[in-house]
């Protein structure tokens, strides 16, 4: 009597079919680490069965497999609770991010608005610095590019820094009401460091979104909560 030799299932294949499930799956109420170990019991039972009687299924294969569908389990279930705790983590900063609303923040650009005279006193801009730097110069322009006031604002820390803008020219005499632009050039010992220009404007309201938490800060734009340098 012939005997016909039945290769044992490789068992790369049956982890390529639990991910093939799981893929397919993704929609489906059933949970996948269940789908996934009932998917694998059923390959491994088939596998015993056409195992080839000659050459049959080593036991520490066997545990192997085992332990490796456990693993995979465990991911899945580290995978659900990362989930978890980051849904938390969005609404968590929702709420945190709601509390901004008409409150002032420091954000990127190198905006200047100068508000009617007698309603306030001059405007508030910002600097990122890349290290320490003992001169600091803002340049402010009007919208033609014009030089309106040079600032020496001394020295200043790594990091954002505030300055306040009086709202004078260079003359004396007020500017006009309106929106500016500001630059800078900063030293330490002689060697140029890197500075950034922000700007301050108000928060209007909050956006949720795939890529986080948002705010809506005015005709400034829309900023990530991270871009936030400073709270006024």
């Amino acid at each position: 009597m012939s005997t016909t030799n039945v290769n044992a299932t490789p068992a790369s294949a049956i982890f390529s079919a639990i991910n093939a499930q799981n893929t397919a799956g993704a929609t489906s109420t059933t949970p996948a680490t269940s789908s996934s170990q009932d998917l694998f019991l059923k390959l491994l039972t088939t596998q015993l069965q056409n195992q080839d009687p000659t050459n049959p299924l080593d036991n520490a294969q066997m545990t192997s497999q085992m332990a490796q569908i456990s693993t995979v389990d465990g991911i899945t279930q580290l995978n659900a609770t990362l989930q978890t705790l980051l849904s938390n983590a969005n609404a968590s900063q929702s709420l945190q991010a709601a509390a901004l609303v008409g409150q002032s923040v420091m954000v990127p650009g190198g905006g200047l608005s100068l508000p009617q005279a007698g309603t306030t006193t001059g405007a508030i801009g910002g600097v990122s610095l890349a290290g320490p730097a003992d001169t600091v110069v803002a340049t402010i322009t009007d919208a033609g590019g014009a030089t309106v006031r040079t600032l020496q604002l001394g020295a200043m820390a790594a990091g954002s820094n505030a300055f306040a803008w009086d709202g004078n020219t260079e003359n004396g005499s007020p500017a006009a009401a309106g929106a500016y632009k500001v630059s800078f050039t900063a030293t330490q010992g002689g060697s140029a460091v890197a500075a950034t220009a922000q700007q301050v404007g108000v928060v209007s309201s909050v956006m949720n979104s795939s890529q986080g938490v948002s705010l809506n800060v005015g005709n400034l734009g829309t900023f990530q909560m991270s871009a936030v340098t400073q709270i006024f």
